[in-house]
């Protein structure tokens, strides 16, 4: 199914997003709602408490938002960075589900790249941005990305879980977006000299804010 309204993930706690593909997880006292990507994967960090984030999921059972907030696991280690890695920042952007998106790279302000796609998801458009970087970039990289969807896919190896399955996911599911993860990860594996970082987005960072304005412009041009 599709968020309706912004949250946060049960499983990698990273921000859901209007439109992007979520499971529920848990029990039917703990149940949470996680990235589609995170399904059956173990929870980092848990639901926060129900009353600072009553706008998780419309449909959230009561039982997931009333409850007080559960200990943390610790996440695992940032990727490590290849010997003479650039870092390449990448976003996507969309408005409506789907509807007109853009996505952005860029290593600096004067080498970037951006496109759009006419009807399409946020989720869609953070891969795109990641795929077009990688495709179009030679030598060590580090894609730092706000999107915790993209950058977990692969410093917490869901990939290789969904190519043991055939590309369905712990819950039997086929995987959202495979025709774009799959020539990512095809990609990634292949090289052996391409890792992923997480940034926060919005939080002032000069060049995640650049990549965000560069989605956002070519989302509006599509428009």
């Amino acid at each position: 199914m599709l968020a309706r309204f912004a949250g946060r993930c049960g499983t990698c706690g990273g921000d859901i997003r209007v439109g992007e593909e979520i499971e529920s997880a848990g029990g039917s006292r703990s149940r949470t709602w996680v990235h589609a990507a995170c399904a059956g994967a173990p929870a980092l960090i848990d639901l926060p408490e129900g009353a600072e984030q009553p706008e998780l999921i419309a449909a959230a059972p009561a039982a997931a938002v009333a409850g007080k907030a559960r200990g943390k696991r610790p996440r695992p280690p940032a990727m490590a960075a290849p010997e003479g890695a650039v870092e390449v920042y990448t976003d996507g952007a969309c408005s409506g589900t789907p509807g007109p998106g853009g996505w952005a790279w860029a290593i600096d302000r004067d080498r970037f790249a951006s496109g759009s796609a006419p009807s399409t998801t946020n989720q869609r458009m953070e891969i795109m941005a990641a795929l077009e970087a990688v495709r179009s970039l030679d030598g060590p990289l580090v894609v730092v990305s706000d999107s915790a969807y993209v950058v977990n896919c692969f410093r917490d190896g869901w990939w290789r879980n969904w190519l043991a399955r055939g590309w369905v996911t712990s819950t039997k599911s086929p995987v959202a977006n495979r025709d774009l993860w799959e020539p990512l990860v095809d990609l990634v594996d292949e090289r052996g000299d391409v890792v992923f970082h997480w940034v926060k987005g919005h939080s002032g960072h000069p060049m995640n804010d650049f990549v965000d304005e560069l989605a956002v412009a070519a989302k509006v041009a599509q428009s």
